[in-house]
Parts: C-alpha cells; structure tokens; sequence
C-alpha cells in the first residue's frame, strides 16, 4: 500500500509545463512501469481475440473438426481470463498512478505556498490557487492514467499490424495505413481545443477570485448596500465563464462526433473490402471475421491515442498554472550562511529607533495607523530590514528560527475548519489547564460556555460561527498557547468591548511575565498596562517613556490616543 502524503515529494523541474508532467511521472515510475505493462496486456490480449475467433471459424467450425473448435475455445477463454485480470490490475495502477500524481502536486503548491507566505497573495489572485485544487490537480492526473491505456494501444496496434500482413498484404495496408490517417484528420482540432481550454481557465480562476472577494466582504457588502452591484458583476462574469465553456464543449462535440464517425466509415470500407475478397475466394470465412473485428478493435485504440492527446493538452494548460504558483520565490529567503538567534534579547529597529527591551510589555503607538502593519512586519522579519534581536541580525537568520523566537499576530490572522482545541493548539502540546489559562488571559471563557461541546466543538471555515470580538480573542489564546520568546500584536483588542479590553490588559501583562511583548496598538486601556510605550512618527521614534507620562508632555501623542482634533489639543 502506498502512503500519501509521500514523506518527501521532491524538488519540481517548472520551467516548462511538459518538464513539469515529466518531472511527476519520474517520481512514480514502478507504478508507471506497472500500469504499462498490465495495459499492454490488457489491450494486447484484446488485440489476440479475433484471430482466435477466425482460426475457431475456419478449423473448428468450417473444417467440421470438434477438437480444434474445443482448443480454439478454451484459448479464447483463456485469453478472456488474462484480459480480465489485467484489466482489474491496469485499474489499480490507474488510479494509484492519478492519487499519486495529484497529491505530489498537492504537497508542492502546499509547500510553496506556506514558503511564500504573503508574496503569494501579492503576486495570484486567490481564485488562481483555488483552480489549481479545484480542478488542475485532476487534469495532472488524468495525463499519468492514461499512459497504461496509451502504451497498450500501442503495443495492440503493433500486434494487428503483424498479423493482419500475415493474411492479408493489401488489406493490412489499408488497415495500418488507414488508423494512422485518420488520427491525423482529427489532429487540427486538439490545437483550437487546448486555446479555447486555457481561456476558460483563465475565466475560471478570475470568477473564483470574484467569489471569494464578495464572500470575504460580504459584511461591508450589506452595510454599504453594493450587494447588488457585487450580484450584477458576479453574473456577468459567469455569463462569460459559461460562454467560454460553451466554446470549448463545440470543439470537444466535434471531436467526439468525428471520434465516432470517421472509425465507423473505414469499418464499412474494410468490411466490404473483405467481403469482395472473399468472394473471390481470396479469404477465408474466419479471416474475413477477424478482419472486421479489427477494423472494429482498432477503434479502441484510436480514441485512445485521441484521448491521451486531449488529456495531454489538458494537463499542459493545468501545469501551466500549477508552474505560476512554483515560479514565484519569496521576498524574504534565508541567508547562505546563516547564524543562531540568543535565546533572548532586546528587539531593536535601527531604522525607526524602536528598541522592545527583554522581558517588558512594550507598546508602539504610530501617528499613522496604517504603519503599524509594516512595523510588524519589518519586526517579525516578513518585510526586509536591520531589525536586530540580543544583538544578531534578523536577516543572517533563517526564517525557520526567526519564527520560533518571534511570533507576529496581526488583525490579518485567520481561523480554519476543525475543532476548537486543535484551533488554538495546533501543535497539541498543551494541556486543558494551560488552555483555559490563555482563554482566561483573552477573557474568552464565555465563548467556550456557548459551545455545546467545549473544546472538542466544530470551527467553521474561517470561524464564521463567532462574531468579530470572539474571534479576535480565540486568535490571541492561540498565540499566547504558542509561547514566543517575543509576541508581537497588532491591535489585539479593536473589536471587543471596553470592559473585555481591560480584563484582556490587565491579565496580558501577568501571562507574559519576564517574556517580551510588543504591542502595537492606540488603546488607552491596553496603553496603562505596559511597562513603556514608544511612540513612533514618519516612521521615527519620537518619544519614550510612560502612557500618562506622554499625554502630559506629547502632544501628537495625545492627539493620536484620544483621537482629539488639533484644535482641541491646542486649546
């Protein structure tokens, strides 16, 4: 039995879109191998059954022999047997070969995905990703199902040619020569057909990127009242979403009409070739039946090399998308040579002047709100900087150690389907009474009392279940649970009320003791409880000292903490 996920999918080759393909059947080739070779007896076996049933005709049947016509039988039976088996075994492969195919593709974007992190979102579109999982990842493992059948029609088509010669040189000739033409016929469509493909891909990716913007938005929607306009726009583009399926489906129709149509003609030509053969006496009544039934044999293989090409051209226009994702490389990469973090030290920002001291809750309250996500992100070294920690360059640190000693949570942080104790303990290190300990902290107790089952409850996607204040505090109980040597937040309390907000500041201070955390935030009670408070403007460090302290001797400090006019604070 195969494990998926594989413990390790390896490095892709995205260059091209074939290199890809090609990069994902080299990591299965014994399966590969396997469901080559069952599909080549499979189909080869089938490729055997009308000279059997010619040979019955002729020396069983015709000739009056019961023994021959006995032998004749239990061959074919026998050849049925092995057809049946290979067949269940081509199957398996099959499938293993498209589960393996798909989840290694599955495990890469994954991966590159949580290596981009935010210059994924910056660069795609959300509904680029979500076709890639939606409906690329099948047409990749289409490609690797077909090959059995593919490397069967192959062989099975080379079989006929060998015995169709042997009876017949003017009719094996039109029989070979004659698949080959009309499979280049059908050839001039598969190229419009992979162009009209790509372009509703493309309508495909821009319409789920419409979807989960109104989905997201949907509050702000209602409020301003554009649920209309969001409903009109999100019509039309379904409209042209299913007009470029409709464009595809005309070419795929005649495809599949002449997949049908053209087969069907050139059995009629060789049956009647056959027929005025034998009725020259230049056939016999057995090889003429075995001449139709590879006329109509060779059928199976003819779609089949048809379908592998369509399935092809699929699978090149889904690794074409699948490459977009791989191609892209992070902002932020970890150093040649990188070094060590301390296991503790003072957070220092030598650009802006911000020094978080070890061991104190420190807030950085900013003139422009809109800079406190760029101060985190320079901070927790998601954005490029000299930011130092105990003295040691964040940028000669890999990311790996940088996120275990800094945790960066942000008003962007989100919540994911599962229960409520794998939410806040992803990791599942800690025990109830630390969990109740955080949900204490974040005065989040009365959401745990509203859940039927506690912990063990269902989180929806995105735990759309609770409202904006629950929610904030569940996503501080998870990084406070995470434990960080510094725990930087972003306006952790902007969506509680003031009686939450002062419970959640006066507990924060005493669940982080003599463990750094930085506060960026504007909020009077959070702003009384910390040890300093350093307030930063045109991204320089203006003033240091106390929450009370600066109301009296800053003045652009109490204009952006109370949030008075600068008439006001002049009177």
């Amino acid at each position: 039995m195969r494990q998926l996920p594989l413990a390790d999918p390896g490095t892709p080759d995205h260059r091209t879109p074939a290199r890809y393909l090609l990069w994902v059947a080299g990591g299965q080739k014994a399966t590969l191998l396997g469901g080559m070779t069952f599909g080549i007896l499979w189909m080869g076996a089938q490729a055997f059954v009308p000279a059997i049933l010619g040979k019955a005709i002729d020396q069983g049947i015709a000739a009056g022999d019961t023994e021959r016509l006995l032998f004749w039988t239990l061959v074919l039976f026998g050849v049925g047997v092995l057809q049946a088996l290979a067949g269940i075994m081509r199957h398996r492969f099959a499938v293993v070969n498209w589960l393996s195919g798909a989840y290694r593709t599955v495990q890469v974007v994954t991966r590159r995905a949580a290596d981009l992190g935010a210059t994924l979102p910056k660069n795609l579109a959300t509904g680029e990703v979500v076709s890639v999982g939606a409906s690329d990842l099948a047409h990749i493992g289409n490609v690797l199902e077909v090959v059995a059948r593919f490397s069967g029609a192959i062989v099975a088509f080379a079989i006929v040619a060998v015995i169709l010669l042997s009876s017949s040189t003017l009719l094996g000739l039109v029989v070979l020569i004659g698949v080959p033409v009309m499979l280049f016929c059908l050839g001039p469509m598969l190229r419009p057909l992979h162009k009209r493909q790509f372009a509703q891909r493309e309508a495909v990716g821009e319409l789920n990127s419409l979807g989960s913007d109104i989905v997201a938005g949907l509050r702000v929607l209602r409020g301003i009242g554009g649920e209309d306009s969001f409903s009109q726009r999100y019509r039309s583009e379904s409209q042209q979403v299913r007009a470029a399926g409709v464009r595809v489906a005309r070419v795929q129709s005649v495809l599949d009409a002449t997949q049908v149509f053209l087969p069907g003609i050139f059995v009629v030509v060789v049956v009647g070739l056959g027929a005025h053969f034998a009725l020259r006496g230049e056939l016999s009544p057995g090889t003429l039946v075995a001449f139709y039934g590879y006329a109509t044999f060779l059928v199976m293989p003819l779609r089949t090399a048809t379908e592998t090409a369509d399935k092809l051209m699929r699978g090149l226009v889904a690794a074409r998308r699948v490459n977009r994702v791989l191609s892209l490389t992070p902002e932020i990469v970890d150093p040649s040579t990188p070094v060590t973090l301390p296991s503790h030290g003072d957070l220092v920002d030598p650009v802006s002047g911000i020094r978080a001291r070890d061991g104190l809750l420190t807030a950085i309250v900013t003139a422009e709100p809109d800079r406190a996500a760029v101060l985190a992100d320079r901070l927790g070294r998601y954005d490029d900087g000299e930011v130092r920690y105990g003295g040691v360059p964040l940028a000669g640190v890999t990311r790996t150690d940088v996120r275990s000693r800094i945790l960066v949570s942000d008003t962007g942080a989100q919540m994911f389907t599962g229960t409520l104790r794998e939410e806040l303990d992803p990791s599942g290190r800690r025990t109830d009474d630390e969990l109740m300990t955080a949900l204490r902290t974040a005065s989040a107790e009365d959401v745990l009392v509203a859940l039927a089952d506690g912990l063990d409850s269902d989180v929806e996607e995105k735990g759309r279940s609770f409202s904006g204040g629950q929610r904030q505090r569940l996503i501080l109980v998870r990084a406070l649970l995470a434990d960080p040597a510094v725990l930087v937040l972003v306006e952790p309390t902007s969506a509680v009320d003031a009686h939450t907000e002062a419970r959640i500041a006066e507990r924060l201070r005493e669940h982080r003791a003599d463990r750094s955390t930085v506060v960026l935030t504007s909020s009077p009670l959070l702003l009384d409880q910390v040890d300093e408070v350093i307030f930063v403007a045109a991204d320089r460090v203006v003033a240091v000292g106390k929450h009370r302290d600066l109301l009296e001797t800053e003045p652009r400090y109490r204009l952006t903490v109370t949030r008075q006019t600068e008439e006001e604070v002049l009177a």
